[in-house]
């Protein structure tokens, strides 16, 4: 008789809190911001505004799901429940995927993070050592994740804070940099708030969008909380403060200080307002912040990937020896899968150093369209179907099904956003491939047999 192992509710509601502002501050907002501003100038604040606001309303449906049954430990299990296996199995390998070419491509970021300290060292080297380091962490305890994710969070958390509190000084103060006063009306003195047109500003949406890939990574936690019902409700509601303070808060600082059209696309605008202001060891300071932040994106990919394939075993899409606990409450077997799939980015960089995470990344981001997608579908089929359990519940999705509409246009509209650029066009053509297989591969492991 097969027994039914429960994973360790180990996270304690600062872990919660903090995990799930980690997962709205991506590198994306370190590394891509300063290619981002010359793309849509002033008007990124917008596109990351809307973006936010979509990702709330997403948020807000899988909160309203995972609530609605603690038994369930993530999002895929309301999906087998409610939409069939097929589209669990489909849904669960490609969440696994999303999270691996992210692991894959934050893991090749740490090798080059390093090299700045290191010239000399091999990009594959730091990352071997990385990817260790990341595994035995997740294998120990659940607990000692939500600890690492902790400290990786707060070191982010500080590097905003501190950016948003010189730059207000520098705002308020008038301060004389090289290329002018600092000044609100920065935003709007170089081409207007919308600089590069409607076409700039859709374009933006891209990196807006794949800087909240992964947020959803709360509600897959939300399973092994001690307090779900307390700590869940209050990690999503806070995140609109979140976007606000940390993502639109810095942009605003940041394009305040520098004229968005003096900001260089291949430096991290980060480095130049520090180095404004005369902090000599700027470049050093926010190359540890990136690293930990990499390393955060890494940690965090071990540890859903891992919990993805025990699901997707536990469902009988995966090898059945994933479904085993080690003597922490841990998947250490999903784990360790997982791990050796990411491990091929070493090998990748050990072979050939550059050009391999472009296109994958921007997979990675269609796949989460879909995965946001599904999320919606899902809870629009629950709230059909139990009506006199929604009345109870305390935590909604607002002014549905009018909400589930917005989701659905907007995830549309990153897609032709996606198409309107050759790089994400091939990502866009090739995606469907991914699908194809899956749905090959299922046909041959359960309908063929029935």
């Amino acid at each position: 008789m097969e027994t039914h192992e429960e994973l360790e509710r180990g996270l304690k509601n600062r872990h919660v809190q903090l995990i799930s502002i980690g997962g709205a501050i991506g590198t994306g907002l370190f590394l891509g911001a300063g290619k981002t501003i010359q793309l849509a100038g002033p008007s990124i604040l917008l596109s990351y505004a809307i973006t936010g606001g979509v990702i709330f309303l997403i948020m807000r449906a899988l909160g309203e799901l995972m609530l609605s049954n603690l038994n369930y430990h993530s999002f895929l299990d309301f999906i087998a429940d409610y939409l069939g296996k097929k589209a669990a199995f489909v849904t669960g390998w490609t969440y696994w995927f999303c999270w691996i070419s992210i692991a894959m491509a934050d893991l090749t970021a740490t090798g080059m993070y390093v090299r700045f300290w290191a010239p000399n060292v091999p990009q594959w080297l730091p990352e071997l050592i990385a990817l260790i380091i990341l595994l035995g962490l997740n294998l120990v305890a659940v607990g000692l994740f939500g600890e690492m994710e902790f400290w990786f969070a707060l070191i982010k958390v500080i590097a905003i804070v501190a950016l948003i509190v010189v730059g207000a000084f520098m705002i308020f103060t008038s301060y004389k940099t090289s290329a002018g006063h600092v000044a609100v009306s920065n935003l709007w003195h170089y081409g207007g708030f919308f600089p590069k047109g409607a076409k700039g500003f859709m374009l933006s949406f891209q990196m807006a969008t794949f800087a909240f890939c992964g947020v959803e990574l709360v509600g897959l936690i939300g399973g092994e909380t001690s307090d779900p019902e307390t700590v869940l409700p209050k990690a999503i509601d806070n995140i609109p403060i979140r976007i606000i303070l940390f993502y639109l808060g810095s942009l605003f600082v940041i394009m305040s200080i520098y004229p968005w059209s003096s900001l260089s696309a291949d430096q991290s605008p980060f480095v130049q307002v520090f180095s404004e202001i005369g902090i000599v060891a700027a470049a050093s300071i926010v190359n540890l912040v990136v690293l930990t932040s990499a390393m955060s994106a890494c940690n965090s990919a071990i540890y859903s990937t891992g919990r993805m394939v025990r699901s997707l075993a536990q469902e009988g899409s995966a090898p059945s020896r994933f479904k085993k606990l080690t003597t922490h409450k841990v998947p250490g077997q999903a784990l360790v899968f997982s791990t050796l799939v990411i491990f091929i980015a070493v090998l990748l960089n050990f072979f050939m150093p550059s050009g391999v995470f472009a296109m994958v990344s921007s997979i990675a981001t269609i796949c989460f369209l879909f995965i946001w997608g599904m999320i919606v579908f899902t809870h629009s089929k629950y709230r059909k179907q139990n009506p006199d359990k929604v009345a109870k519940s305390n935590f909604k999705l607002h002014l549905f099904p009018y909400t589930s509409y917005i989701i659905y246009a907007f995830l549309a509209f990153v897609l032709v956003v996606l198409a309107l650029a050759a790089d994400t066009r091939e990502a866009l053509i090739f995606s469907p491939i991914w699908f194809i297989v899956l749905l090959v591969i299922y046909h041959l492991k359960f309908e063929r047999k029935g």
